[in-house]
């Protein structure tokens, strides 16, 4: 069972996240009001461990944008939300960085776009839709959605996790990857200790009980 804490924008919540055990850190690169810069995320990131991932997460960038991520060697993955096409993810490969492209999910028509990516993509996620807004809602999508694709490859679920639901997305989903934001937040990018130590508590529930 792998995490992703997402919309880090503090070095006490890092420290925390990576002392519960979380296998990733999500930065968020776009406008949001988690939005970081590349130099906070070098700061944020200072003296980690190595075997922690850590992610950009982007929405519709330019080339040049995604060139200076890429050459700031500060990430593992590049996590693509928007509407940018596969060749667009093609040219920008890099060896050692890993791609993740989202799909924010309302209804079965949002998944028809999903296999275009199969071959460009290594990781998808998918995110709720609420009309326009595209992630960032705080809330679950309609999990069943998920039975309705033909996708085989590994996939990360989003969108309104936290430690009072993760036990039944887990047992509804079969997800093995779970990113996590605002359910363990005080505020948009103020990560609270008490919600991230519970979330890994039930973590623990669900490892115990697949063991």
């Amino acid at each position: 069972m792998r995490i992703k804490i997402c919309g880090l924008t503090r070095k006490k919540d890092v420290n925390m996240a990576v002392q519960l055990g979380a296998d990733a850190l999500g930065f968020i690169l776009a406008d949001s009001p988690r939005k970081v810069s590349l130099s906070q995320v070098k700061s944020l990131t200072q003296n980690i461990s190595p075997f922690v991932d850590r992610t950009a997460v982007v929405v519709n960038p330019s080339y040049s944008k995604i060139k200076k991520i890429v050459e700031s060697n500060l990430f593992n993955y590049i996590q693509f939300h928007g509407q940018k096409e596969p060749d667009f993810l093609k040219k920008i490969r890099t060896p050692g960085l890993g791609i993740i492209k989202a799909f924010s999910l309302q209804q079965e028509k949002d998944l028809k776009n999903v296999v275009l990516y199969n071959n460009t993509a290594d990781y998808f996620l998918f995110d709720t839709r609420i009309n326009n807004r595209r992630g960032g809602t705080g809330q679950t999508f309609d999990w069943s959605l998920l039975e309705k694709t033909d996708n085989t490859k590994p996939y990360i679920l989003a969108g309104g996790l936290g430690p009072k639901n993760i036990i039944a997305a887990a047992k509804k989903t079969g997800a093995k990857a779970f990113d996590i934001n605002s359910k363990i937040e005080t505020k948009p990018g103020k990560k609270d200790r008490v919600l991230m130590t519970r979330l890994f508590q039930n973590l623990s529930i669900i490892n115990k009980i697949e063991k």
